[in-house]
């Protein structure tokens, strides 16, 4: 297959910069379809400003950054359009007057009811579907961030802050739904982390960041991560095989 054709993501001499601060400073960067990547830096090393470029959530201060060979759209204003086949999961969008069961409900077909006991154990924080984000604490809010990412149907799905603040058996129970969305859909991942400790076993390519430049990029264990699926069409709504 070309090269060019398999990219996803592509970023030249992409900069970002705050007043005279850079916090990304990336040559070049590639991502390709199917693929998952774990970004692993401190805090600070400019993973989070990464994603929400490559998210379109904000904009690069110099360089160019192509999704599928082309540049995001943007409106009238400049803004940049959101794309519908990428999503970033990050405490920071959670809808805060919402309750955490119209929440689940709004991105998945199924009920919360449903959704619930799927990743808690039963007669775990029983009230937890009827209780507003904000009063969430923040293992909860990393916890339902997790059940959005997982239970979304999207092209390529971003997670900023991976598995940090997850118990062994709750960390391989999220990293073995994103395993099969990335097997039989082809979902693209990219996740982020302070250290490679969770990252290493689910990622195929590992990237380390060091104040905003890529300091390395390794192999992963994940050597399945990367193999094409049946091919998927994204311009109608797809009903999801993963339950």
């Amino acid at each position: 297959m070309d090269q060019q054709l398999n990219l996803i993501f592509e970023l030249k001499d992409l900069k970002k910069t705050y007043k005279e601060n850079t916090v990304l400073d990336i040559g070049r960067l590639q991502f390709h379809r199917g693929a998952i990547y774990g970004i692993v830096g401190p805090i600070g090393s400019g993973k989070t400003t990464l994603l929400n470029i490559m998210a379109g959530l904000d904009r690069q201060s110099s360089g160019t950054i192509k999704y599928d060979n082309n540049e995001f759209k943007t409106n009238w204003f400049g803004k940049i359009k959101q794309n519908p086949d990428i999503k970033l999961a990050q405490l920071e969008s959670l809808p805060k007057v919402s309750k955490v069961s119209e929440v689940i409900n709004t991105i998945t077909n199924q009920s919360a009811d449903q959704i619930y006991p799927k990743y808690l154990q039963k007669g775990s924080v029983t009230s937890l579907m009827n209780r507003k984000i904000s009063d969430l604490s923040t293992g909860e809010l990393y916890w339902l961030n997790m059940v959005i990412a997982v239970e979304s149907d999207t092209r390529v799905l971003m997670i900023d802050n991976y598995g940090i603040i997850f118990e062994k058996n709750m960390e391989s129970k999220f990293r073995n739904k994103l395993n099969r969305m990335n097997k039989e859909l082809g979902t693209t991942i990219v996740l982020t982390a302070s250290n490679d400790q969770n990252l290493k076993t689910i990622a195929s390519v590992l990237i380390y960041l060091d104040n905003g430049h890529v300091a390395k990029i390794r192999t992963g264990v994940n050597k399945e991560s990367g193999r094409r699926p049946k091919k998927r069409k994204f311009n109608r709504p797809r009903k999801r095989s993963i339950r």
